[in-house]
């Protein structure tokens, strides 16, 4: 298999080392999955010579999907760096998966990057979601640059890619290279250079032959190329460049390229290059653009550092003799070396058999606990996909690997043990997709609790909860894609598990008041059991929780056995009355009873609180409550009437919208109950084309419709 060949070839080849973090770029590959990411990585990994040959996805013998679990589903799952040379400059590619589910490991790798290269397909052109993911860099001040790829598609069509890219990302977005057909007149034989007027003829193969373009050849790109060069003199510090253009001098190439290049890294100016991974071309072309075009790690902003105590201290610089500052942007485990750290290094100088302070990274209500603690480093690696080459050393800019890091996670910090710091952790969305996981036997437990605990550690868009009402172990997961891959990684993992209906947490209360008489005699030879208690119960407002009151007189139910019937009666409200659900908002007051002066018993008493609340239920009214969130809907405007009306027919009440402003999202409030929103992140984003994200926030338990709730009781009654 071409993995084989591929890892003999790597075992084989030596790591890229850098000495400068000027010779570094740090690229992240970001587009909705199938638009090419993998294969033009694979691509440019072949064609450089870091690897003998490209793999493919779907075989699963590609150099980044490497986990099973993108391999089972053909899919990109996870963040993954391939590292390759190119001139003396070291080009840190990162593949992103494209699915919506996966969102958390495109941020990491925006966090890990200087800049983003957007892959659009000439066949599926741009979609809702691609849209939503250049925002995600637009957001952060990413800079930007668009491969349009699969040009050797039936259905390929550059020029409807191009004007997409153009309408959704906006009129900055400009080709600086133009298709030629070859002889046949349908495949892409070369390119032609708008601003360098040269011809990359790849008809003999990869590399290309480089010649000028032939008279023929300008006339039809003269609007284009008319175009660029406005585009780019507008960015130029040369502000008697546009006086001079526009008079009719004709301006040079060796004036246009250093303006281009910086309006590219300053992120006002995103280039468009056609790429065809199968057949190279443009490979040459993408390459140059990536090492002139994009920043380096001294050019870009680093996060802020603070003391682990929150303490302010200077800015950091992209310094290799300054201070060690790197960050944990993903975390993986391997069967055979353990845990893998794929390491961003932004300050400093990463060493082996050096010891770190780990510090991070505030995600404690997600099931991630913060960490304080010092560990050795007893390696340095560049990572491959799964492939570890050591190296000796790794500068701030670059991305390495460690390895068996006993406590380090995604978006913890590492520094010096002398002086600890802590980096602003990035932003991680919320999941939002409950599954409900239960171990398939008691042998079975403690290796899903180990497994769980391996997978929380080394993805943060994870969440694990054990709820406490529901006594139900549930995973928060992105959406229906990335609970599957949570799934086939646990199961992988050996674990034998199933997963059941997530309950929601109901609760119960009294609509009424009302009154109970709790008898509990028995005489059967020896010791008898004899206790009579009186109740009664009454409704208290929302939040009040419970309350036991003693109006006992006369000693009918001696002095020592009234904290017994306060604790039967507590125990009944935990079990639940008709449906099993925990009793809140409560008073209940005892008023009368009967003892025994041989029989009665601590027990006894118990037994006879529980049954006269039960007997107390039978008279009033219990009604079930059930939890309502506030909700806040962001979708793009043309969604916004499917969803107040699908919000309505879950019961949601609005609460106000508020229109974005131009390619801006727009904002639905509402509250609704929460039994309504088990599975609303995957149903929104099937009804906003994968557009709409939502957020989430308990704000109290209203009664539940009556039909609902019989609905309830009669679940709760064939249960039992």
């Amino acid at each position: 298999m071409a993995q084989k060949t591929s890892e003999k070839g790597l075992a084989g080849a030596g790591a890229p080392v850098v000495t400068e973090p000027g010779r570094v770029r740090n690229v992240v590959l970001v587009g909705h999955s199938g638009s090419g990411k993998t294969t033009l990585v694979e691509a440019l990994l072949a064609a450089t010579g870091t690897i003998p040959r490209a793999g493919g996805v779907a075989d699963g013998t590609t150099v980044t999907d490497h986990d099973p679990a993108a391999v089972r589903q053909q899919r990109s799952v996870a963040l993954a760096c391939a590292p390759l040379l190119h001139g003396d400059v070291k080009i840190n590619l990162l593949d992103t998966p494209g699915f919506a589910d996966f969102v958390g490991e495109l941020r990491a790798g925006l966090r890990a990057a200087d800049a983003a290269l957007f892959v659009v397909s000439a066949v599926d052109g741009v979609d809702d979601s691609t849209v939503a993911l250049w925002e995600e860099c637009a957001a952060v001040g990413m800079p930007r640059a668009v491969a349009i790829t699969r040009l050797d598609h039936p259905r390929a069509d550059y020029e409807q890619a191009l004007q997409d890219c153009q309408e959704a990302f906006g009129d900055n977005v400009l080709p600086v290279f133009q298709p030629m057909l070859g002889d046949d007149g349908q495949s892409v034989a070369g390119l032609l250079g708008l601003v360098t007027l040269r011809v990359l003829d790849y008809s003999e193969g990869y590399p290309p032959v480089a010649r000028e373009a032939e008279p023929e050849h300008l006339n039809p790109i003269a609007d284009d190329r008319n175009t660029l060069i406005e585009g780019i003199i507008a960015e130029s510090e040369d502000e008697t460049l546009m006086d001079r253009y526009v008079g009719g001098e004709l301006i040079s190439t060796e004036a246009l390229i250093p303006d281009l290049e910086k309006a590219v890294a300053r992120g006002n100016f995103y280039p468009v290059i056609p790429v065809c991974a199968y057949t190279a071309v443009g490979l040459d072309a993408l390459l140059d653009l990536l090492v002139s075009g994009f920043p380096s790690p001294l050019e870009h902003d680093l996060p802020v550092v603070t003391g682990v105590d929150g303490s302010p201290r200077s800015p950091l610089t992209c310094d290799p003799a300054g201070p060690l500052v790197a960050e944990v942007v993903r975390t993986t485990i391997d069967r055979h070396v353990g845990r893998v750290s794929l390491v961003r290094v932004f300050s400093g100088t990463l060493r082996p058999d050096l010891t770190l302070h780990v510090s991070g990274h505030g995600m404690a209500e997600r099931g991630h606990p913060d960490h304080d603690a010092d560990e050795r480093v007893a390696h340095v690696y560049c990572p491959l996909g799964a492939q570890l080459r050591e190296v000796p050393q790794a500068i701030a800019g670059d991305i390495c690997a460690i390895t068996k890091s006993g406590s380090a996670e995604t978006g913890d910090t590492l520094s010096g043990r002398d002086d600890p710091l802590l980096m602003a952790p990035w932003t991680m969305p919320e999941p939002l997709l409950p599954i409900a996981v239960v171990a398939r036997s008691r042998s079975d437990e403690d290796a899903l609790a180990k497994n769980l605990a391996r997978l929380v550690a080394g993805d943060p868009t994870l969440r694990l909860e054990r709820n406490p009402e529901t006594h139900q172990q549930v995973l928060w997961t992105m959406g229906e894609s990335h609970a599957d891959v949570v799934l086939d990684r646990l199961r992988s993992g050996g674990v034998e598990l199933d997963t059941e209906p997530v309950k929601v947490a109901l609760r119960e209360t009294f609509g009424s008041t009302a009154k109970g008489h709790g008898r509990h005699v028995k005489q059967s030879g020896g010791h008898g059991q004899y206790a009579v208690c009186d109740i009664e119960v009454e409704p208290l407002p929302r939040g009040e929780g419970f309350v036991f009151v003693d109006k006992v007189v006369g000693g009918a139910v001696p002095h020592n056995y009234i904290p017994s019937v306060e604790k039967g009666v507590r125990a009944q409200l935990e079990k639940g009355i008709v449906a099993g659900y925990p009793v809140v908002d409560l008073k209940v007051t005892l008023y009368d009873g009967k003892a025994h002066s041989v029989d009665s018993s601590d027990a006894a008493f118990q037994t006879a609180g529980a049954l006269a609340l039960r007997a107390a239920a039978e008279q009033g009214s219990v009604t079930l409550l059930e939890p309502v969130d506030e909700i806040e809907v962001r979708v793009p405007e043309t969604f916004v009437g499917a969803v107040m009306s699908d919000l309505s027919g879950r019961r949601g009440r609005p609460m106000g919208s508020e229109s974005g402003g131009t390619g801006e999202a727009s904002t639905v409030r509402a509250e609704v109950p929460a039994i309504e929103l088990v599975r609303y992140v995957v149903e929104l984003r099937a009804l906003t084309s994968g557009t709409g994200t939502f957020t989430r926030r308990y704000v109290r338990h209203e009664p539940m419709p009556p039909h609902l709730a019989e609905a309830v009781r009669k679940e709760h009654a064939a249960a039992r």
